[in-house]
């Protein structure tokens, strides 16, 4: 076996999964000059919330902010999270858009786009990587990992075959809510370092404490890439800790040839940052807790905390057992959807109003419809079809792939953006967050049209002595 490599996810995952996206560049930039000498496979910088968290709360130019930090590790290959035909917003694009934003994401700097879709329909991956391929980009496909009745170590081993078919570069296993137990990724792993022949990535957290052991089954096993964070903001609902892993591995046939004291250096840097983050509340403790819930219920840690929201605010706590032991039931009438954003929300919610209002499947969410009728793409299962025809009639289920449904969008956005637009990627931000990035573009205006303002000169009082008396 040789080294096993090493993903940093400090800059985004890390950062986004215990403090709501909220790290600045500015915290980023003192650490890039140690983190480019390390000798990381990648990092991960970009994608998932940064997008959405830039523009919305820190002010940030997300392309800037990508540019910015390219210029500052031009040894270290880049990484981002896409998310299929969703790619970073929440709906599906046509393929125009899919094709532009792998094109710029990829000419300003992104190396490695890793592609997921929640419900494991390949076809809502294929314009991401096709284009990932066609603009020279490290094109890695995940499967996200699941526990279910359809979801065996067979029906995995198959998608990562169709993914490596279909032009992955790496095939990535994304455990999302570490539910991926040591064993099970050991068998798992070796089957596919059999029959896959790209490199295998393994994603995890360390939601539910079984991360480190996770990592050195899958290490043995013969993965080639983990994912982890630098300890300031590793494990809990993150990632393993970079450096524990590193430490465990040194001297073995695994070993990852990493400088601990490099690491010891990076994480110095990030550590007052995590103590500000926390102190003004952007951490919560929960988020730092191993929590074995997501082992009992396989309810990823997020979606509990919006679980335990819903019924605070309908004044309704003590249906909190009753609402976990609704979730397997929905998943099974909708097909066994992977729960992961958007399915983890839809379900769960789907459960809150079956609990509340005491009748299963008197009312259903928008989404809760949608995901029946196929708009977000194949459901692995077989669906409950009387539980469909309540929800959505005899409307007819979306079979084709959903975005051929969809035409050519990127010129209308262009054109409602038209008098905003300072860069090309101006369009594509405003394609994904239309009303986020619009009040980005005014602030951006305002701030310009006041620098360019001249200032008013100083009028200083002048006081001069009476000499007359």
């Amino acid at each position: 076996m040789t080294k096993l490599y090493i993903t940093d996810t400090i800059l985004r995952d890390a950062h986004q999964s215990l403090a709501a996206t909220r790290m600045r560049l500015e915290d980023m930039l003192p650490a890039c000059e140690i983190l480019d000498s390390i000798g990381y496979w990648s990092m991960e910088v970009w994608g998932g919330a940064t997008f959405d968290s830039c523009l919305r709360f820190l002010n940030e130019d997300p392309w800037e902010r990508l540019r910015v930090l390219r210029k500052h590790l031009p040894n270290t290959k880049l990484q981002m999270l896409f998310r299929g035909q969703n790619i970073l917003g929440y709906k599906n694009y046509a393929d125009d858009v899919v094709e532009q934003f792998c094109r710029k994401s990829i000419e300003n700097g992104i190396d490695v786009i890793r592609i997921f879709d929640a419900l494991n329909d390949v076809r809502n991956l294929e314009a991401a990587i096709k284009y990932t391929k066609k603009y020279g980009g490290i094109c890695e496909p995940a499967i996200s990992y699941t526990i279910s009745p359809v979801h065996s170590e067979d029906y995995f081993v198959k998608l990562a075959k169709e993914l490596e078919q279909m032009g992955a570069d790496v095939v990535c296993i994304k455990d999302m809510a570490n539910l991926l137990l040591p064993e099970a990724a050991y068998s798992l792993i070796t089957r596919m370092k059999k029959e896959v022949n790209v490199p295998i990535h393994l994603h995890s957290h360390n939601t539910t404490g079984t991360g480190d052991m996770l990592y050195l089954r899958a290490a043995q096993a013969g993965v080639d890439i983990v994912d982890c964070a630098l300890s300031p903001f590793g494990n809990g609902t993150s990632q393993p800790a970079t450096e524990s892993l590193v430490a465990t591995l040194q001297g073995t046939e695994r070993d990852t040839g990493l400088d601990i004291n490099k690491l010891s250096e990076a994480a110095k840097v990030f550590r007052p940052v995590f103590d500000r983050m926390f102190a003004e509340g952007l951490i919560s403790t929960k988020s730092l807790r191993v929590d074995t819930n997501t082992l009992l219920y396989q309810v990823p840690g997020g979606m509990l905390s919006n679980l335990i929201s819903q019924l605070k605010q309908a004044k309704a706590e003590e249906k909190y057992y009753d609402v976990l032991a609704e979730i397997p039931r929905v998943r099974k009438d909708f097909g066994y959807p992977p729960l992961v954003t958007p399915t983890s929300q839809i379900v769960g919610t789907q459960s809150v109003l079956n609990v509340l209002s005491g009748e299963r499947y008197k009312t259903f969410t928008k989404e809760s419809k949608g995901l029946l009728r196929g708009e977000y793409g194949r459901l692995p299962g077989e669906v409950n079809e009387e539980v469909r025809r309540k929800a959505i009639g005899d409307a007819e289920v979306i079979t084709c792939r959903p975005a051929d449904l969809l035409k050519p969008e990127l010129e209308k956005y262009r054109e409602e953006v038209k008098d905003h637009i300072r860069q090309e990627e101006d369009v594509l931000s405003y394609a994904l967050l239309p009303q986020v990035a619009m009040k980005f573009f005014e602030a951006r205006e305002a701030a310009e049209k006041k620098a360019s303002e001249p200032e008013e000169p100083e009028v200083r009082t002048l006081y001069v002595e009476d000499l007359s008396e």
